[in-house]
């Protein structure tokens, strides 16, 4: 039998990692994860550039509706299963895989609920739009491309819980491999329905559909085949049970998501009420556009520090959670720093990617070192977000987001934009001092943390949420 203080030791030093290890373990999570993102981000990238040749009011319509309409839809869907990043990490450090395919099953049935409840959103997107002052025009196209869109939707609902299924165990090269196959087959299919065959915004609707379909069916094809043994035994009755407490935290992860996610589509909003909508939402749809791609790698790194935090607080090593923190702050940084900078030197030829309207190009480029800040700031926000849903912090962070986005942040892109006519730029701007003041407060609230304390509480939630098991004394590594 194992004496107490030689069990405590072990712990102890299963939880110490060196700088490259740790470095080793972050890029093995955030690699693949980057990947995935950037494939299924580019696959509403697509979409747009084939879109984009079409003519200024589709591009500006399909823009609104991947900003606001899918954001509204997306970012709810990914807060609602970024649930299981909290429970199923941290049920993977205390050993409980026997709880992760329960988990991704509750997460279904109400990612699903959820998106059944949005549908009265995609079907009377043009009513919406037009009561947010939004062109008529722009609002016609969008409202018809909106209700095409609808299986996207349903597709989210499936596809997020999987995600978090596959990252809280580390096996995240699959869903690149699936993934980066999709993007092909997207582009080559949009390239001949869009462009050849001339199907316009319908055809490019029908062709983003089947793109995420198939990238669940792949998933969930893998995890029938017998990848995950201890973690998937099929479906069961037990995932209907203690509903209300996972929507509860569900709720909650949502909660801090969306009020992130929606920041950007609010922006997208007021630009919409500028003089000339459709040059001015196109130019920053289209920077948009750049910065959610390069955040992909932030949110890689989301996902690995939350999996890392997580899965270290779950088996009571709160150092090394704490080291986890750290490491990836500093290495998504300095990845940030050279998109920065390439942002800043490409800001006049990255929007023809898009676009070959004069004025909509020169308008984007003038946002160009507004973008770059934008980014080298995003590279480090999603990460402490990634830190707080590893911990289990989603409340806090979403009075946070309140406070900083929409107490502060969209009021005074309000005012610069239009009281003191900057425009795009104005907007711009009040946004990102929201987004300085949140990482600031997110900082302070990371050197305030006691991470003992955190790996106690992540032992009372596995209890909670996964029965009684023995579980290892938390310990400092030393």
């Amino acid at each position: 039998m194992v004496a107490p203080a030689a069990e405590a030791e072990a712990v102890a030093m299963a939880g110490r990692k060196t700088l490259p290890d740790e470095c080793k373990t972050l890029w093995q999570i955030a690699g693949p994860v980057i990947l995935t993102g950037v494939f299924q981000f580019l696959i509403g990238f697509v979409t747009v550039a084939f879109v984009g040749h079409i003519g200024k009011v589709e591009l500006a319509a399909v823009s609104i509706v991947i900003g606001v309409i899918e954001g509204l839809g997306f970012g709810l869907l990914l807060g609602m299963g970024s649930a299981l990043e909290t429970l199923c990490g941290q049920a993977v450090g205390a050993g409980q895989l026997h709880t992760l395919g329960v988990y991704m099953q509750r997460s279904w049935i109400i990612c699903l609920a959820t998106a059944v409840a949005l549908l009265p959103v995609y079907i009377f997107t043009d009513p919406i739009l037009r009561l947010l002052r939004q062109s008529p025009e722009i609002s016609a196209v969008a409202g018809r491309y909106a209700r095409w869109c609808v299986p996207q939707l349903l597709a989210y609902a499936v596809n997020f819980p999987m995600q978090k299924f596959y990252q809280a165990q580390s096996r995240v090269w699959v869903m690149t491999l699936i993934s980066g196959a999709a993007v092909g087959l997207h582009a080559l299919i949009n390239w001949v329905v869009v462009a050849r065959l001339r199907r316009g915004l319908l055809g490019a609707a029908m062709v983003g559909n089947a793109s995420w379909w198939l990238i669940n069916a792949a998933q969930f094809l893998y995890v029938l085949g017998g990848s995950f043994p201890e973690a998937w035994t099929g479906f069961s009755r037990k995932a209907f049970a203690s509903l209300a407490g996972f929507v509860r935290l569900s709720l909650a992860s949502a909660v801090m998501l969306c009020l992130e996610m929606w920041y950007y589509t609010a922006v997208i909003i007021l630009v919409g009420c500028l003089k000339n909508p459709e040059i001015q939402v196109g130019a920053v749809s289209i920077c948009m556009n750049y910065n959610i791609w390069t955040l992909m790698v932030s949110v890689g790194f989301n996902a690995a520090v939350s999996v890392r935090v997580a899965n270290e607080l779950g088996a009571k090593h709160p150092k090394a959670a704490k080291f986890s923190v750290v490491v990836a702050v500093a290495t998504s940084a300095a990845v940030g720093l050279v998109f920065t900078l390439v942002a800043l030197l490409a800001r006049k030829q990255l929007p023809r990617l898009f676009t070959d309207d004069e004025l909509v190009v020169k308008e984007a480029a003038k946002l160009g070192y507004l973008l770059a800040a934008t980014i080298g700031l995003n590279s480090i926000q999603p990460v402490l977000s990634g830190v707080a849903i590893g911990a289990g912090w989603q409340s806090l962070v979403a009075w946070v987001n309140i406070g900083c986005y929409y107490l502060i942040g969209l009021p005074l892109a309000a005012v610069l934009g239009f009281k003191l006519k900057l425009n795009a730029t104005g907007i711009w701007v009040g946004m990102l001092i929201g987004t300085v003041l949140q990482t600031v407060i997110l900082f302070m609230i990371l050197f305030r943390t006691k991470w003992h304390k955190e790996a106690m509480l992540a032992e009372e939630r596995v209890r909670n949420w996964g029965g009684n098991v023995e579980l290892p004394t938390v310990q400092e590594a030393r």
